[in-house]
């Protein structure tokens, strides 16, 4: 979708449009000049006049230029000429906006630019609505680059009024879901935009999901082990107002040995570009069934614009421990000691626990656990407040154990106490570890005389 391919336009918003021509020589710097090129959307569609409304995390428009020589220590200097017109016939639609080192009209604007320029980072022409235009309103603007020797290079895109808004049918969270088995979920979309989306791409990211099938028409980057599924349907077209049900239903299997898990279903209309960044490239095709979209009737739901995340909370729960402490010692005496926090299972729940420690009477700090924050620069790990250290406890597989070395200085025979909670709740679909044992989930740490 975002791919330059000399001498050829990319389809996509966000696609490169890249026109070539003489090749130059190297100018023995060890680098190579190449050809000047103006990379540009193809197609960009442009909000009605007064509406702020439209698709979430848009790429902005933008275009660049690049007379394609190597300089050493920057970007050349602001000898450029470039060109942005509206062509005739499209003033009804689409009028530019100036910015940056620019002059001249809402139909006509010049710059002054270096021989590398990007219209967002440096400021310049931009395309918005002509007043008195209605969605499916059309016109092209077209971009003419000359370098210092007065070669040219040219490039254009269709400003279209009104968008297509895709949005996603999505769960905020699933609940109740039995260890290792397969859910079963359609992706609906539809379009609330003024115009027609003219094709589709679906991106599906799994956490701690497996795809159960993988489908011929959707490529699984290899990067991320198969936990992303890139879908492209470029035939699709969904009017404004219509909905579409892709089938069959994915099928994801869900882990074994864990508490939470969930996905991610975004979609966007193709030949509205990637969001900023673009989707994963590259991956091989899966061997099953092709994926195929319908028309069907609204379905009822919470839809969210481009997609969203839906969390998974598996029916299983993870037993968290802590061990005591027995330390022995006449007052003063230092000791280092661990404290060890198991995970006995059957799950694991994620970094959903902390270990408040809260010493005995009179003993004083000599040395914490620390974490690094930068580079030779180190904190406190845990939280210190009226004398009690909270400690993060990071997710842990069952069996696994976590443990935090302190050095104190011990005071008078007493006791202390080690015990687990949960992280307060971030969302309201939180539940904790579901620990089924909280008796062991308190322990002592007791201060003796020496032996």
């Amino acid at each position: 979708m975002n791919r330059r391919r000399p001498l050829k336009r990319t389809v996509g918003a966000g696609a490169a449009v890249t026109f070539l021509f003489t090749a130059v020589t190297s100018c023995g710097s060890g680098e190579t000049d190449k050809a000047p090129s103006i990379t540009a959307p193809e197609v960009f569609y442009l909000r009605p006049v007064g509406d702020k409304s439209g698709p979430q995390g848009k790429d902005p428009f933008h275009f660049s230029v690049d007379d394609g020589k190597v300089h050493v220590g920057g970007r050349g200097p602001v000898d450029h000429t470039l060109t942005v017109d509206v062509l005739p016939g499209a003033e009804s639609a689409v009028v530019l906006r100036k910015g940056g080192n620019c002059t001249g009209s809402s139909t006509h604007m010049t710059c002054a630019v270096r021989s590398e320029y990007d219209s967002r980072s440096d400021g310049g022409v931009s395309l918005v609505a002509a007043k008195g235009s209605k969605p499916g309103d059309a016109g092209e603007v077209r971009y003419t680059y000359a370098d210092r020797s007065g070669k040219t290079v040219t490039a254009r895109t269709r400003a279209v009024v009104g968008e297509p808004v895709v949005e996603v049918l999505t769960d905020r969270s699933r609940t109740g879901v039995r260890p290792g088995v397969e859910l079963s979920e359609p992706i609906v979309v539809r379009n609330t935009g003024e115009v027609p989306v003219r094709g589709l791409v679906l991106q599906v990211g799994l956490e701690q999901l497996e795809f159960g099938e993988r489908y011929a028409n959707c490529r699984y980057p290899g990067f991320y082990k198969g936990h992303i599924a890139v879908c492209e349907f470029p035939d699709l077209r969904i009017a404004p107002g219509q909905t579409v049900t892709v089938r069959p239903a994915l099928r994801l299997r869900t882990p074994k040995a864990r508490l939470y898990a969930s996905f991610n279903s975004e979609a966007r209309a193709l030949d509205m570009g990637p969001e900023y960044g673009g989707v994963m490239a590259g991956g091989d095709h899966g061997d099953g069934p092709a994926l195929r979209p319908e028309a069907t009737a609204d379905r009822k739901g919470t839809y969210a614009k481009g997609g969203g995340w839906t969390n998974v909370v598996l029916d299983t729960h993870a037993d968290y421990s802590v061990s005591a402490v027995n330390l022995y010692g006449d007052p003063g005496t230092e000791r280092t000691f661990k404290l060890t926090v198991r995970n006995n299972g059957p799950a694991d729940a994620g970094a959903t626990e902390q270990l408040v420690f809260s010493p005995p009477l009179g003993m004083e700090m000599v040395k914490q656990p620390t974490r690094e924050y930068d580079e030779d620069a180190y904190e406190p790990y845990c939280e210190n407040g009226a004398f009690t250290y909270t400690c993060d406890i990071k997710a842990l597989e069952p069996g696994k154990t976590q443990t935090f070395t302190f050095t104190m200085r011990l005071g008078e025979p007493g006791e202390g106490t080690l015990t687990l909670q949960d992280k307060k709740p971030a969302q309201d679909w939180y539940v904790g570890d579901r620990d089924p044992d909280p008796g062991n989930d308190k322990a002592v740490i007791a201060v003796h005389p020496d032996r």
